[in-house]
């Protein structure tokens, strides 16, 4: 983030700079750009690149980096009026998701996103990866659309299935739940979703034209007789849920529920897709293995992602699925994009192929719980008031019941990013809540800063 800001800071000095000189001028050389604005060679030449990429500048290899003629100015804004009527009829939203992933204002601590860290990511394990991958002669050359076999197999062995030819590759985990709710249900169907649940799954499904449908959660996860009478009542054949670790609540299916909720699914004649989006992001307890892995007859289709534990760029999740529904989505993926980029797969094959992924996944383990607990800590001594649901045995969140003028307060404030409780929900919230990520900030001292700026947005409304 500090990287990025810096960038974007000589971006703009060199813009100012660059609109008081004529086309054709010369910038100074990279050497005199470092040593006159303080930075890097590598900020100097990313800001380059930036301003490249915007048409500002022209760079000459060996000869330096030159003023971009300036471009006419337009005699008339354009008018786009036009597409609203040609897009009427389909409706998206990409606030529920996009915003999650936008930059946030400057100088803000980000308690909202769904990411690690830089300095929890195995970069370096990452770039060796990377690197290794790359010398291999066949890097380049096209992957099959399940992908590659030794990654296929790795993830049959985490989820507990056995059988790599299960396994289709994907980009990422919002990927392969877009991909599923496309393929298995029909737009204007409904798909029975936990509620509270992850506001990805609720934009895929609206995307696809599918009507979500809550089914209430407790401590113990989804609950088996409401599940049930959802089925009864929607004629759904579609329910997506996360079984272990949920987001944002942190819930655990019980055992026992476990096997019910697959019954009820089987006796419906419906699919389940587990999101097990949080295996490898425990707190070091154990870990309950996956509905997949008792799943003999098709109706468990099991997505995860190696994204979260290692790096918001490594976008390589997989779907598990059997019988006609696999056959759908490799057409499906066929359809989309034939297959995910071969050089990425190598290089998560060489990750989890190195020692260094099992040290990585110990490290961040410990690093979460005690982030988790630090958080949980100042939330209690600073926020009273605010209620945690649970403290969560994995994941990425705490899930906190607020006073409602605490929750409106918080969402204006700028200085602090946080997750609007009524985004996790398919209809009306409840009550209000917050999500609060603790793997985001920088550090201990970030996170007491964000929970302090917290307490200082919500003053006003104690008054």
């Amino acid at each position: 983030m500090f990287e990025s800001s810096s960038i974007e800071r000589l971006a703009d000095t060199l813009r100012a700079e660059i609109a008081a000189l004529p086309p054709g001028a010369r910038l100074p050389a990279s050497r005199d750009l470092v040593r006159r604005h303080g930075v890097g060679p590598v900020t100097v030449s990313r800001a380059i690149a930036l301003l490249a990429g915007e048409g500002a500048v022209v760079t000459r290899p060996g000869a330096g980096t030159y003023v971009a003629p300036r471009r006419a100015p337009a005699t008339a804004p354009a008018d786009t009026a036009w597409q609203s009527v040609a897009l009427a009829g389909r409706h998206l939203d990409p606030h529920a998701v996009g915003d999650a992933l936008d930059p946030p204002p400057p100088g803000a601590i980000t308690m909202s996103g769904g990411y690690t860290h830089r300095s929890l990511q195995p970069t370096r394990a990452l770039s060796a990866a990377l690197a290794r991958a790359a010398r291999r002669p066949d890097a380049f050359d096209r992957a099959s659309t399940l992908g590659l076999e030794a990654l296929r197999a790795h993830f049959a062995r985490l989820a507990g299935t056995g059988d790599p030819a299960d396994v289709l590759i994907t980009a990422g985990g919002q990927s392969a739940i877009s991909m599923i709710f496309r393929a298995v249900a029909e737009p204007g169907a409904p798909v029975l979703v936990e509620s509270p649940t992850f506001p990805g799954a609720l934009a895929a499904a609206r995307t696809a034209g599918l009507r979500p449908v809550p089914v209430p959660i407790d401590d113990d996860g989804v609950r088996p007789d409401l599940l049930a009478d959802a089925f009864a009542m929607t004629g759904a054949r579609l329910f997506y849920c996360q079984p272990t670790f949920h987001n944002p609540t942190g819930a655990v299916l019980s055992p026992e529920r476990r096997r019910q909720v697959a019954d009820v699914t089987r006796a419906a004649g419906a699919f389940l897709v587990e999101d097990d989006w949080a295996r490898d992001l425990g707190h070091g307890g154990p870990v309950p293995g996956t509905l997949a892995a008792d799943d003999r007859d098709g109706t468990v289709i099991h997505l995860t992602s190696l994204t979260k534990p290692a790096a918001p760029s490594l976008r390589v999740g997989a779907v598990i699925a059997r019988g006609p529904v696999k056959a759908r989505l490799r057409a499906l993926r066929l359809v989309d994009d034939f297959f995910l980029a071969r050089p990425l797969q190598e290089a998560a094959v060489e990750l989890l192929a190195a020692p260094a992924w099992n040290r990585h996944l110990r490290a961040l383990s410990t690093a979460l719980r005690e982030r988790r607990d630090l958080l949980a800590n100042l939330i209690a001594e600073r926020l009273p008031d605010w209620t945690l649901t649970r403290v969560p045995a994995g994941g990425l969140h705490l899930w906190l019941r607020v006073p409602p003028g605490h929750a409106t307060a918080v969402a204006t404030a700028r200085d602090v990013t946080t997750g609007p409780g009524h985004f996790f929900y398919a209809a009306e919230p409840p009550a209000p809540h917050i999500r609060l990520g603790f793997a985001a900030p920088a550090g201990p001292e970030e996170l007491a800063e964000g929970v302090r700026r917290l307490h200082d947005a919500t003053v006003g409304a104690n008054r």
